[in-house]
C-alpha cells in the first residue's frame, strides 16, 4: 500500500509538472479600472485554484464553528470523583469477542 500511494503521488506530480510546462505562454488577467497582470498561464491557473480554496475554507468557518460548538455543548461532563457518588446505570454483559480476536482471524 506504501508503494501505491508513492506511485500514486508520483502521477499527480509528472502530470502537474507535465500541466506546467505545457503552459507557459503569458495569460493576461484583466482587472476592474483598466489594471491587469500578465503571467505564465499556470500561474493564472494556480492563483485561480489557490483563490477559490481560500473563499470555499472561508465560506465553511461559520458552519465549523457551529458544529464545534454544538458538540461541545453535548459533551457528557466527567464524574466530580471516585467516593462521590456511585452510578446507577446497570454494568453492561461482558464481549464475546476476545481481545486477541482481531477481524475475526
Amino acid at each position: 500500500m506504501k508503494y501505491f500511494l508513492w506511485l500514486l503521488k508520483a502521477a499527480i506530480f509528472f502530470t502537474l509538472f507535465a500541466f506546467a510546462l505545457n503552459n507557459q505562454q503569458d495569460a493576461t488577467v484583466h482587472f476592474f479600472f483598466g489594471t491587469s497582470w500578465t503571467a505564465p498561464l499556470v500561474l493564472v491557473v494556480l492563483a485561480a485554484f489557490a483563490l477559490g480554496l481560500i473563499v470555499g475554507v472561508l465560506g465553511m468557518v461559520p458552519r465549523w464553528l457551529k458544529h464545534r460548538n454544538a458538540a461541545r455543548s453535548t459533551q457528557v461532563p466527567a464524574p466530580a470523583a471516585e467516593g462521590a457518588a456511585p452510578s446507577t446505570a446497570p454494568k453492561a454483559p461482558p464481549s464475546p469477542i476476545l481481545p486477541g480476536d482481531v477481524h475475526g482471524i
